[in-house]
């Protein structure tokens, strides 16, 4: 019995082999559309692509991390400025793409652009905290969607949407892990909703990854500022050491996060040039072996593991 169990599980393992090494023809005609590629993922990506032979249209918050990616990539690679937070430069971007691509189509849409910050436990933030994130990581991703689906449908092509392992586990306050829930949901109503076009919905979720995003510096003082502007019955809660607690257990876990972001931009890759992309990519050893398996565990258990690993409060009763 066993030895059957294990040939069926092998012949299923090199049947997906076999199927995720198949590749899309005539890539070099393709036009993909990347958010968010000043830098990490997004600019990494872009560079990638551009070297596959790709068409690449990357939009860039800045004009200056617009100018360093086309110094490293070739002519074929062009840049617009882009704020997903707005909807006048989503339109203007869409216009921009739809003059590129023409009749062809868009074939690739990876909806890269996002940002963590504010995050800090949920009672010291106010609604504009949340608010800030969501702009970005969610209604951002929608209002891009939605203005470029006409183009990825006339092309049969693909929508990556970065999500993150916080999508399926909230382990800290803020808009971040809402922001990613709501990916999610959108990536997964999108997905059937799109199959009857022919369209391919993608979701990548990665671990925690060494980017800009995730700098030890960069989370101090956000968390410092946040601390700030906290009420003084709130700072009393928790008090003055919990900030310094909380970046000792990062500091203590951070030479375990991969610093390669190939291992997330292979996994975009794949999603736009396989034949048969997965619907889930979960980049990073945390995602697969901790976080991913710990979104399956019953809540009691997951809350007490929290509860011990986390740095407590002052007033902790």
């Amino acid at each position: 019995m066993w030895l059957h169990l294990a040939v069926l599980v092998g012949l299923f393992y090199l049947l997906r082999w076999y199927r995720e090494r198949q590749v899309v023809s005539h890539l070099q005609d393709k036009f993909v559309f990347i958010t968010g590629c000043d830098s990490g993922f997004g600019n990494l990506l872009a560079r990638q692509l551009d070297l596959r032979g790709l068409r690449v249209l990357a939009g860039c918050l800045t004009e200056q991390g617009a100018e360093q990616l086309r110094n490293q990539t070739s002519g074929r690679l062009q840049t617009v400025i882009l704020d997903v937070t707005k909807t006048e430069s989503v339109a203007a971007a869409s216009e921009w793409v739809k003059e590129r691509v023409g009749d062809r189509g868009l074939w690739g849409l990876v909806n890269n652009a996002g940002i963590s910050m504010p995050t800090a436990p949920n009672q010291w933030l106010t609604k504009q905290d949340f608010v800030k994130i969501l702009e970005v990581n969610l209604l951002g991703v929608i209002d891009v969607t939605l203005s470029l689906l006409p183009l990825v449908r006339k092309a049969r092509g693909r929508v990556v949407n970065v999500s993150s392992i916080m999508g399926r586990l909230a382990l800290f306050g803020g808009g971040y892990s809402i922001s990613k829930y709501g990916v999610e949901a959108f990536s997964d109503s999108l997905r059937r909703e799109l199959c009857y076009f022919r369209v391919k919905v993608a979701m990548i979720e990665p671990g925690y990854f060494l980017t800009n995003m995730t700098q030890g510096d960069n989370i101090r003082e956000n968390l410092q500022a946040l601390w700030n502007q906290t009420s003084p019955e709130v700072k009393e809660l928790y008090g003055d050491s919990f900030i310094a607690d909380f970046l000792k257990i990062l500091n203590l876990l951070k030479p375990l996060w991969p610093q390669n972001l190939s291992l997330v931009t292979d996994c975009m890759e794949h999603a736009l040039t396989a034949c048969h992309p997965r619907t889930r990519y979960s980049p990073g050893w945390d995602a697969k072996f901790l976080y991913l398996p710990m979104s399956y565990l019953p809540s009691v258990l997951v809350d007490l593991m929290v509860y011990w690993c986390y740095p407590q409060p002052a007033k902790a009763l």
